[in-house]
């Protein structure tokens, strides 16, 4: 009994021993793993507002830290009147975060050419049935080399389309304007009966360019003639083409198109003209349906449709365009490699991906993405355009191209002719500043 007693507990000792082995080497194991799979990656972006569509961004990057439990992800929300500098500072420092928002335009292709940014083009093409979906151009604005994309945008600029109030057209049984004759006919009826045609807010000079100048002009040139004459490469902005588009404009102004008085109210002033149906139609971008949806009622945005600008008769352009382009998305840092750069990418597409654009543009938001929405979450406004964007191309908006003075000279123009100056004028002007920046 006792030599048993002692093989016993001999026997236990052995077994505890073991055990404790192994789960100690167990230990070691799991814990080896845990801080080789452990990440650390940082985001920056300006979605820091109350507003519906910055409260969804901020829900799917919390999802993301949720879902990954190996990343420790510092995530800053920096209000958008800051951003670009506090972006500014780290970027002089080369300190860039892991992901950061960024603007498209001169702002991402700065930071490509101080050699910032990496290509995001991995994370496209491991969900082709993502990448896909993305309306044409949408990454235009983000390929600054062959084959490679370094955003995906997050929102689309959409800044021509025509709003029209349905009431006052069926009143005074005025067609909506799909050519040039039918828009100078409604112009005209409108006036006979003590309405303006056409509700414009042009105190701050860029409305009539952004809304009206870039998609009626892209409409006689056709995209291929401005870019060109942006470049200063075998067209100017002398040329006949870019005259008669700018002399459509003074048809418009000279036909009584606008209120009174249209350069001394604001954008905002505008809207509120329009909405309560004081002018039967409005050229503005997509920044109306968020104001609107805000201000108006329901009722009041029920009469209201949206469409393309007219046609322009022998036009070189599209008429079925609307002037846009991609809005912000994330950037990834040219200093993002390994696990962290994987991390990275799982996190473009978590925040970009055809979950989160959906839920964008339920917040409605304008996105440059073939998705369907839940008609019940957006205003019914919203919905019209959003369906009306998904089936057109988008063309270059003027101040995103030219020099800034080019730009300025366009902008304070359109108030020239507004006010008896004439289209050879401003074309003579637009031509020189344009020349210097190319040639200075």
């Amino acid at each position: 009994m006792k030599a048993k007693g002692k093989i016993g507990l001999l026997l236990l000792i052995v077994a505890l021993l073991l055990s404790a082995c192994g789960g100690e080497s167990g230990e070691k194991a799991e814990g080896s793993k845990g801080k080789e799979e452990k990440v650390k990656l940082t985001i920056w972006h300006n979605f820091a507002g109350d507003d519906l569509r910055a409260k969804t961004v901020r829900s799917f990057i919390d999802q993301y830290k949720q879902d990954h439990p190996n990343v420790e992800l510092d995530a800053q929300a920096i209000p958008p009147d800051g951003y670009r500098q506090r972006l500014s500072t780290v970027a002089a420092a080369n300190e860039m975060p892991d992901l950061f928002f960024v603007y498209a335009g001169s702002h991402s292709s700065e930071l490509y050419n101080a050699k910032l940014l990496q290509p995001v083009t991995e994370a496209l093409d491991a969900h082709p049935e993502w990448r896909d979906k993305f309306l044409p151009g949408a990454f235009d604005a983000y390929k600054f080399e062959a084959d490679q994309v370094y955003s995906v945008p997050l929102g689309m600029s959409a800044t021509s389309i025509l709003y029209y109030n349905t009431s006052l057209f069926e009143k005074y049984n005025v067609k909506v304007p799909t050519t040039w004759d039918e828009m100078m006919t409604a112009i005209k009826v409108f006036n006979e009966n003590k309405i303006t045609p056409i509700a414009l807010g042009n105190k701050a000079p860029w409305v009539a360019q952004s809304t009206i100048i870039g998609s009626l002009a892209d409409r006689v040139t056709g995209t291929d003639w401005f870019k060109n004459a942006v470049a200063q490469k075998d067209a100017k902005f002398t040329d006949p083409q870019f005259v008669e588009a700018l002399g459509y404009f003074k048809e418009l102004v000279d036909n009584k198109a606008f209120q009174e008085g249209a350069n001394s109210i604001d954008n905002t002033q505008a809207e509120q003209y329009f909405i309560q149906g004081n002018a039967a139609m409005m050229i503005s971008g997509a920044w109306t349906l968020t104001n609107l949806a805000a201000s108006a009622t329901e009722e009041q945005m029920k009469a209201i449709d949206v469409t393309v600008l007219p046609a322009i008769p022998g036009g070189k352009g599209d008429p079925n365009t609307i002037t846009g382009g991609a809005g912000g998305g994330l950037a990834l840092s040219s200093r993002t490699e390994g696990k962290a750069k994987e991390a990275a990418l799982e996190l473009i597409y978590a925040v970009s991906g055809p979950e989160a654009q959906k839920a964008i543009a339920e917040s409605n938001s304008m996105v440059m993405y073939d998705t369907e929405i839940d008609q019940a979450k957006v205003t019914s406004l919203y919905y019209k355009a959003f369906n009306l964007v998904k089936k057109t191309g988008i063309t270059p908006v003027y101040d995103a191209y030219l020099s800034a003075d080019a730009a300025d000279v366009i902008n304070n123009g359109l108030q020239e002719i507004m006010m008896g100056g004439t289209p050879e004028s401003v074309a003579q002007k637009v031509q020189d500043a344009q020349a210097r920046s190319v040639t200075p």
